[in-house]
């Protein structure tokens, strides 16, 4: 399967997202983003590969109403179910692909990203493309996923699926969600991109948690493009892979309520006045 797929949220795949992954997984470093850019004096935001809008509902409830928040994603059905998910006050939501952005240049204080620069198919473009937007002294804060060996639901469906598919096994979880996690390659972007090196690079560690082992199976089976590649190798395997993931959960952390970690990077970096 080509690595264009690993950027494909479509179909059911927006609703599973926002039911199981966003809560499993996504809640805690929403909220950590939020407090973070809520320490500058802000007029106009952007948040770039949305999704289904975790962070952005977060910093309607945080910002002052005198920010204006916007809001993009390249998949237009993440954008329709962050719509209808709602936010506490109304944001912009606009679709754009980050590589390309619709806005002038030096239109924004601060550009927001959860999660997304790992799908960027040019990063460092992308980089370019947020530099170009932010005003002087403006800050680009994102974060990304630390390696899948630190993330322990990922890292144990991933060792599962490779024994129900061992001739192909899915990657899309180590290659995509969890495959930008080296700091001097993240730093090289940037700096390709014109930015110098962050201001806070920050590795951050949360729990998991889920009330059974059928939820992480769900949320990584059904609401992440690992989907596509399972239903890729076998159009009628997605149940039959779920349940081996479910019970290679239960196996791993029990049969009640399960926890595990999860780990990140939180990058945090100024356009120089000068640059």
């Amino acid at each position: 399967m080509g690595h264009a797929a690993d950027a494909s949220f479509a179909g059911s795949l927006p609703a599973f997202y926002q039911h199981y992954i966003v809560p499993l997984i996504f809640e805690p470093y929403a909220a950590d983003l939020a407090r973070r850019l809520a320490r500058r004096p802000l007029r106009r935001v952007l948040e770039i590969a949305a999704g289904t809008g975790v962070v952005t509902r977060r910093l309607a409830s945080v910002l002052p109403q005198s920010v204006a928040i916007v809001a993009t994603d390249l998949n237009p059905a993440m954008l329709e179910q962050a719509a209808a998910t709602g936010t506490s006050r109304p944001v912009e939501w606009r679709q754009a692909d980050a590589s390309l952005l619709p806005f002038a240049d030096q239109s924004f204080d601060a550009v927001v990203c959860q999660f997304g620069a790992m799908f960027f198919p040019d990063k460092a473009r992308a980089f370019a493309e947020v530099r170009r937007v932010l005003r002087p002294g403006g800050l680009f804060l994102f974060n990304v996923w630390d390696r899948i060996e630190d993330n322990d639901f990922a890292d144990v469906i991933t060792a599962e699926l490779a024994t129900l598919y061992p001739d192909d096994p899915p990657r899309f979880l180590t290659r995509t969600p969890h495959g930008y996690a080296d700091r001097a390659a993240i730093e090289r972007d940037l700096l390709a991109a014109g930015f110098g090196r962050p201001l806070e690079f920050v590795t951050l560690a949360e729990p998991s948690r889920a009330d059974s082992a059928d939820i992480p199976a769900l949320a990584y089976c059904h609401g992440t493009p690992l989907r596509n590649e399972i239903e890729a190798r076998d159009p009628q395997g997605l149940a039959r892979a779920t349940a081996r993931a479910t019970e290679a959960i239960r196996r791993r952390f029990g049969a009640g309520a399960v926890e595990g970690k999860v780990q990140a990077h939180v990058i945090a970096v100024e356009k120089r006045f000068r640059s």
